[in-house]
């Protein structure tokens, strides 16, 4: 069974920072792309990056400089670190692993985690 469980999140101040985990199990990670999402008005959920099997990510426009993610395939663990964050920020942060090849994560994820909340106020 393929599992993809989130921790990590917390209360924040702005300008704080958060790290993330992603750990997953059921499934190759090095084979496949692994986003983060997180809930959007108007929308069912906003892609915050996407971090490919080969290597490359994709970040949003409004995380670009702020966000970071690695990952420890040997973990099978994925990391988002959550940098200079604002209360707009504010959001439950979900992971999603699929074999897709494209440059994002809109699509192709076939796995889902059941979300971290991260709060930034104060």
């Amino acid at each position: 069974q393929s599992r993809l469980v989130e921790s990590g999140g917390g209360l924040v101040q702005p300008g704080g920072s958060l790290r993330l985990s992603c750990v997953t199990s059921g499934f190759t990670l090095d084979f496949n792309a692994i986003g983060w999402f997180r809930p959007a008005p108007g929308k069912e959920r906003e892609e915050v990056l996407c971090s490919g099997s080969d290597g490359s990510t994709y970040f949003a426009d409004f995380v670009k400089g702020r966000f970071t993610v690695s990952r420890d395939n040997a973990k099978r663990t994925v990391y988002l670190q959550l940098n200079t964050l604002r209360p707009e920020d504010t959001a439950v942060y979900y992971c999603a692993a699929g074999p897709t090849s494209s440059t994002t994560c809109s699509s192709g994820m076939r796995y889902w985690g059941k979300g971290t909340l991260v709060t930034v106020s104060g």
